[in-house]
């Protein structure tokens, strides 16, 4: 990775903070400059605009999840198996780099009109959504999923994922997140097993 990339990077992580904490429009290039400690000309260098800087973002967060989903489901154990690995590692990242998690409930859900040009349906995060397809599809086949609808699979899935992430960042939790994994990830095992299944 070149050191512009590296720089990129480094900034969408401060973006990502300051944007699930502040808002989107209460934060400024400005903000970001500061939290980068460069100047905000130098800042233009790197993204033209906070709505491009914005677009950057969202990619930059669902291809983390990307990159995890892609090696699970590159791995030789059971759906369940993989749904539990999955479950635990997206809780791992919510409690670990909740600006991650939250930057997607909190401003790419809730500003859609700043995405509206570039990042349409899925556009932005389709590196997560093919996996997702994958995932359930390899699922479907093995006889270990029931054939259903993708999108009422995909939102059964995110909605309990995110709904859990929300809770965390509500802090209205009575236990550690990382303890509801498995309990999170039994109910979604049930909601897309085949009747065949175990």
């Amino acid at each position: 990775m070149s050191t512009k990339e590296l720089k990129k990077n480094n900034i969408i992580e401060n973006a990502l903070k300051l944007f699930s904490t502040k808002g989107f429009y209460n934060t400024t290039i400005p903000d970001i400059a500061k939290a980068m400690k460069m100047s905000v000309g130098n800042m233009y260098n790197y993204f033209s605009s906070k709505e491009e800087l914005a677009k950057y973002a969202i990619r930059y967060s669902t291809n983390i999840l990307a990159i995890e989903l892609r090696k699970i489901n590159q791995m030789e154990i059971s759906s369940k198996e993989k749904i539990f690995l999955f479950t635990k590692q997206y809780l791992e990242n919510v409690k670990n780099s909740p600006e991650i998690i939250e930057y997607f409930l909190r401003v790419y859900l809730s500003n859609r009109e700043v995405f509206a040009k570039g990042c349409e349906g899925f556009l932005c995060v389709s590196e997560f959504v093919t996996e997702v397809m994958i995932f359930l599809d390899e699922g479907a086949n093995s006889g270990e999923f029931r054939e259903q609808d993708f999108f009422t699979a995909f939102a059964m899935i995110m909605g309990c994922l995110g709904g859990f992430a929300f809770l965390s960042g509500e802090k209205v939790l009575d236990k550690d997140l990382l303890q509801y994994s498995d309990g999170i990830a039994e109910n979604i095992f049930r909601a897309l097993k085949s009747d065949e299944a175990i």
